[in-house]
């Protein structure tokens, strides 16, 4: 009894080595990778300047929807720019995108309203006052401060509405502020009046040098401050893209991390 029992644990252990050198030999068939293929970080994509997924600087959006990678229904149509996302995104909705592109609609309506009675009022000149003789009647004095009132009156209402135009375009902009948070991890394409203008993409693209969404700010300034990275107004980072006049990387950042890319050309209007 005992030699049989000897003699199963041998035939098991054999088995066992058997089995992990087997396992081992797989492993290494790779390269000496030791991650299985379904746990290998599967290839980011490549954002350069001839575009993405298809989509080239400039090219008509009639082309570009024709090509299947964009959504054909619009998110966003601020400006006079037509914004698509990609097939497939999580981000949007059909009742969320009608319900943006109304808020937009009214935002818009309402800031070339008071654009225009905003400018009309500064360029109005207020009548003059006439002056009061130092022997005025009572029915004089009442009159000039009647006309008084009323010219002061102009004055705030003008003042209101300057002030009602200003804030106004403070709207509309939050409006391209939230549309491009929104945005920023699925990503958008935008057009304007001669072709697409504006690609950013997806969270996991990248650009050829390694940079993109979850780089660091060190890694983006050691890639590309060589090449003319510059800090915007807006708080972005862009650099030229070689070959292409006008166009450039765009990098949003949230605090020391790359949290956005874009190729875009500043420059091409939306209407």
């Amino acid at each position: 009894m005992t030699d049989v029992t000897h003699a199963t644990r041998m035939v098991g252990a054999g088995l066992a080595a058997l089995v992990m050198a087997a396992g081992a030999a797989a492993c290494s068939s790779d390269g000496g990778d030791s991650r299985s293929a379904a746990g290998a970080s599967p290839k980011a994509e490549v954002l350069t300047e001839s575009g993405y997924r298809g989509l080239t600087p400039g090219m008509s959006k009639d082309a570009a929807l024709a090509g299947g990678t964009l959504e054909t229904t619009p998110i966003s149509q601020l400006g006079g720019c037509t914004d698509f996302t990609f097939t497939g995104s999580a981000a949007g909705g059909s009742s969320q995108d009608s319900a943006r592109l109304a808020a937009e609609a009214a935002a818009e309506a309402k800031l070339k309203d008071l654009d225009a009675k905003a400018d009309q009022a500064a360029t109005a000149e207020p009548d003059p006052l006439p002056t009061l003789p130092a022997n005025a009647s009572a029915a004089e004095s009442a009159e000039f401060a009647a006309r008084a009132a009323e010219s002061a009156g102009q004055v705030e209402a003008d003042t209101k509405v300057i002030a009602d135009a200003a804030q106004a375009q403070a709207d509309v902009m939050k409006l391209r502020e939230d549309l491009d948070k929104a945005f920023l991890a699925q990503g958008r394409v935008s057009f304007g009046s001669t072709g697409l203008r504006e690609l950013a993409v997806p969270a996991a693209a990248r650009t050829a040098e390694g940079i993109g969404a979850g780089s660091t700010l060190a890694e983006l300034k050691q890639a590309y401050d060589s090449h003319g990275l510059a800090l915007a107004e807006d708080g972005r980072y862009s650099v030229p893209v070689d070959g292409k006049q006008d166009w450039a990387y765009e990098f949003t950042t949230d605090g020391d991390e790359v949290s956005g890319l874009a190729l875009i050309n500043p420059d091409m209007k939306c209407t």
